[in-house]
């Protein structure tokens, strides 16, 4: 933990922890002489801080442009220790946001959502893990520049939204130059407190993706919360 790994071409991972209970995903930075691009913010501003160090250590541009790849806590709460970058995200992504910037965060108000919905408290306890107290100056960022369907950011990376179960705001990432896929959590069943039985991988979203991203072109699929895959792993 707490360096950069390269996955491919301009490409690099800041991993993801495996210890479910922290519900901390990874974030991608892709590198670029005029300012490099963030994928995802991490789940708190510590962890933010952490990627900042990390693209340092490595000799990386500073970052200019942060993807969100959907609104869920452990991908946006991170963004706030990024005051100087562009945030992108899509539409509907951002209606929610804006409502979640509202809310009065803290441990106590935590406690409150964890009362009025007990299926909560997996979600909420991951949280405060997450921020360890850190909430004096924490804010939710609501993307500066929205879109609804694509977006093509300069220097060629590939912003498509794709919906599906875990989050109407889903969106994946294309880095063409160096074959990697971004995911997200796109394809992942929703969240626990949404779940339902039967509820599972979006086997059909793969397939679709797979088919617009074919492994002669896209060698790598990264999701958030796992290791990067060979995209011929997944036929």
């Amino acid at each position: 933990m707490g360096e950069l790994r390269h996955l491919a071409g301009r490409v690099w991972i800041y991993p993801y922890d495996p210890d479910p209970a922290r519900v901390q995903g990874c974030v991608a930075v892709i590198a670029d002489d005029e300012g490099s691009v963030l994928v995802d913010a991490g789940n708190s501003p510590t962890m933010a801080r952490r990627v900042r160090d990390a693209v340092a250590a490595a000799g990386l541009p500073a970052p200019r442009r942060l993807i969100y790849t959907h609104h869920h806590w452990d991908h946006v709460w991170g963004a706030c220790a990024w005051p100087e970058v562009e945030i992108i995200g899509h539409r509907a992504g951002a209606a929610v946001l804006r409502a979640e910037a509202g809310r009065p965060w803290s441990e106590a108000y935590l406690r409150e959502l964890v009362t009025a919905n007990p299926r909560l408290s997996a979600s909420c306890t991951a949280r405060a893990r997450a921020m360890a107290g850190d909430w004096d100056d924490f804010t939710v960022v609501v993307p500066h520049t929205e879109f609804d369907d694509t977006l093509t950011l300069p220097g060629g990376v590939e912003i498509r939204h794709v919906g599906g179960g875990h989050a109407e705001d889903s969106t994946v990432v294309a880095v063409p130059d160096s074959g990697v896929l971004l995911l997200g959590d796109c394809f992942y069943p929703p969240p626990l407190h949404l779940r339902q039985p039967g509820d599972g991988l979006d086997l059909a979203l793969i397939q679709r993706l797979l088919g617009d991203y074919p492994p002669d072109r896209y060698a790598w699929y990264a999701e958030s919360h796992d290791d990067p895959k060979p995209s011929s792993a997944l036929i």
